[in-house]
């Protein structure tokens, strides 16, 4: 009676909202300052205060039809033309806003350029560890196959080895996600300069473009210096991005696809994504935020907070004796776990009311997340808790 994909997809949470789910449950039970909640990527940072200023004056300004009626489907044409010289100014591009698809946040675009792309037998291919929900985005979403490399757990820059071993025929994309959700890794310059030589080689070889798809909601978030910015790299780039962790508003869900002019027939490539959007139901997306976001001109919000939280965590945790890769962007740690699985990590941490993800859900096995755009509060009264976890797995020699 039912398609059945889609009953287990809306009967099954993530692993990470099932998590976060707990922590409410167990917050009204032993209350919130005893659960030690790093499930979900919840920005913790205030969004700046002019965005609640900006919305005041475009309230006062501009007629409710104005902000709360229907935009082109692609979005309102002022607001993608802000958005495109804000990318102009800071990356020394060219773009307009017939470049810009406007979006309900990162996911949003992200099924756009899926459902876009794919046709029967297409394949994209995602860098372990990588984000879960990309399975259902390209798989349930767009009816492809979804290819993993595996992880390169030293640093989790590119496993080029498992990388070339994913590519054949039936590549349609490469998916790429740097600031990293979960290790925090950001991709290098020489990383992102081999990548491109490897698709430029591989999209010869086959007779087809090979796309990258760059998955960037964590783009500002970096700690020391700029992410590199895919498209100056590699031409047949689809960028997809989103302000909810820039500016602290992921529940307002805006975002955008970039189709930059150097795609293989960049015109017929917007077209897609449009009549993607429009296949999926996107009417448009949410407008007093476009108005909102256009005003951005690159600000974000106070990114040393999650500095110093990476700090603090990151030294405790290597006092307990964790060995992890140093985050260089966004706000995960993705440590190894005593004993090599991260499942059970993860619920023998429970049982302390210490939530942290296991990293089997992210294709690395053996490692946990933890997201630490918390309280810094939060992580201090949470370090003897991860030490007592790691003298536990001593008394069991399983560290």
């Amino acid at each position: 009676m039912y398609a059945q994909d889609m009953v287990m997809l809306g009967s099954q949470r993530s692993v990470i909202r099932e998590l976060f789910e707990y922590g409410n449950q167990r917050a009204a039970q032993v209350g919130r300052e005893n659960v030690f909640d790093f499930s979900l990527g919840n920005p913790s940072v205030p969004s700046p205060g002019w965005v609640n200023e900006s919305i005041r004056q475009l309230l006062d300004t501009q007629s409710s039809l104005q902000l709360h009626g229907y935009t082109s489907a692609p979005g309102d044409l002022t607001a993608r033309q802000a958005v495109a010289a804000d990318l102009n100014r800071r990356f020394g591009t060219n773009y307009t806003g017939a470049e810009l698809y406007l979006t309900a946040g990162a996911a949003a675009a992200l099924c756009a350029c899926f459902r876009a792309l794919a046709e029967p037998g297409d394949e994209f291919v995602a860098i372990a560890p990588y984000f879960p929900e990309y399975r259902c985005f390209v798989e349930q979403g767009a009816g492809a196959k979804l290819r993993v490399a595996e992880a390169d757990t030293e640093t989790f820059q590119i496993n080029f080895e498992s990388l070339a071993g994913c590519l054949n025929p039936h590549t349609k994309a490469v998916i790429v996600n740097s600031p990293n959700n979960p290790s925090g890794a950001v991709y290098t310059a020489e990383t992102v300069q081999k990548l491109a030589d490897m698709l430029r080689s591989a999209s010869e070889e086959y007779g087809h473009p090979i796309y990258l798809i760059s998955d960037e909601p964590y783009r500002e978030i970096v700690y020391d210096g700029p992410a590199p910015f895919l498209p100056a790299y590699y031409d047949n780039t689809l960028v997809c991005y989103s302000w909810s962790k820039s500016l602290s508003l992921p529940g307002e869900r805006i975002g955008y696809v970039l189709v930059p002019p150097q795609v293989t027939d960049a015109q017929l490539a917007y077209a897609a994504v449009c009549g993607a959007g429009r296949s999926l139901g996107y009417v448009n997306a949410p407008s007093l935020f476009q108005r909102v976001v256009a005003l951005a001109n690159g600000r974000v919000g106070d990114i040393d907070a999650y500095r110093r939280n990476r700090d603090l965590l990151c030294q405790g945790l290597a006092d307990a004796g964790y060995k992890f890769a140093l985050p260089q962007g966004a706000f995960y740690l993705f440590p190894a776990v005593p004993g090599g699985d991260g499942e059970a990590f993860s619920r023998r941490a429970m049982e302390l009311d210490l939530l942290v993800v296991p990293g089997e859900g992210f294709g690395c096995p053996g490692h946990v997340r933890i997201s630490y755009c918390v309280a810094e509060d939060t992580i201090r009264r949470a370090l003897p808790l991860f030490a007592k976890l790691m003298e536990e797995y001593k008394a069991q020699g399983l560290a």
